[in-house]
């Protein structure tokens, strides 16, 4: 029987999940299939409680339910209960419905290994949505110890603050005069996603070794990152912390660990 993945969120469209775990599936001879499903707030209880019933083997979250989906999930685990943050749900042999998260290792995987002297930068987040709990975890996991945060909502970078006592909290109204002040900043907001908003000032004030890393992959090059890609500044998009969560995520549903491979990666950026 064709085991069906998907991820919810909304918007979904942009996601190519489905291209990245479908591959996968195809080149492991896996009986399964990934689409998109585009749901409601209102839908949340009834999705999950198709993997329950064998209606679905597994589903990835991604905004704006990465908090949502936790009152119906039955138990978090590893990095998902330390973020309170879910992007990968599954059953376990108990029939318990799991929720996991990729996100952490995605990032780390993908950028954070390669920072030398961690310990001594400091690093901005901007943003306090879905997949900031996971890069403030991320951040501390590779022994930064300087971390800061800001949003446009005050009270978000708040509520973050409350799990993550060591965050510095900065004001929306003053972020492009802080970004001066940072060895690492990482956009972990929406804007700059294909046909939507973007910042509405240049990052002009930074130091000339700032790492600038996007968690944005659709476009590969956002306004802000050809911006500083310009001004010969160290960046990254969100790229490859997608397929490293992807990565994860399928082997916590199939217990095979996919190969990333030239192949994989132009099929994605084809569609980009």
């Amino acid at each position: 029987m064709k085991k069906l993945y998907a991820i919810i969120g909304s918007p979904i469209t942009h996601s190519l999940s489905p291209l990245l775990h479908n591959h996968w599936f195809e080149k492991y001879n896996v009986n399964a299939n990934y689409s998109l499903l585009n749901i409601d707030e209102n839908d949340l209880n009834k999705t999950l409680e198709k993997i329950r019933h064998k209606e679905l083997s597994g589903l990835n979250v991604t905004l704006p339910y990465k908090q949502k989906v936790i009152p119906f999930i039955d138990k978090l685990v590893n990095d998902a209960q330390l973020t309170n943050s879910v992007n990968t749900i599954f059953l376990d042999e108990s029939n318990s419905l799991v929720g996991e998260n990729t996100d952490v290792f995605g990032l780390q995987a993908a950028y954070l290994k390669e920072i030398i002297n961690a310990e001594n930068k400091k690093a901005l987040v901007i943003g306090a949505g879905g997949v900031s709990p996971s890069v403030i975890f991320s951040l501390q996991k590779s022994k930064v110890r300087n971390i800061s945060i800001v949003n446009r909502t005050h009270e978000k970078s708040l509520f973050l603050k409350n799990k993550f006592k060591y965050l510095n909290v900065l004001s929306w109204k003053n972020l492009e005069k802080e970004i001066s002040k940072f060895d690492i900043i990482i956009n972990a907001t929406s804007l700059g996603l294909k046909n939507g908003k973007d910042f509405e000032f240049n990052f002009e004030d930074i130091k000339p070794d700032l790492i600038f890393i996007d968690t944005i992959y659709n476009p590969l090059e956002t306004k802000t990152l050809k911006f500083l890609k310009e001004k010969k500044i160290k960046t990254f998009n969100g790229l490859e912390m997608f397929i490293y969560q992807g990565q994860k995520s399928f082997y916590l549903w199939n217990k095979i660990n996919p190969e990333i491979d030239d192949e994989l990666i132009n099929k994605i950026k084809s569609k980009l």
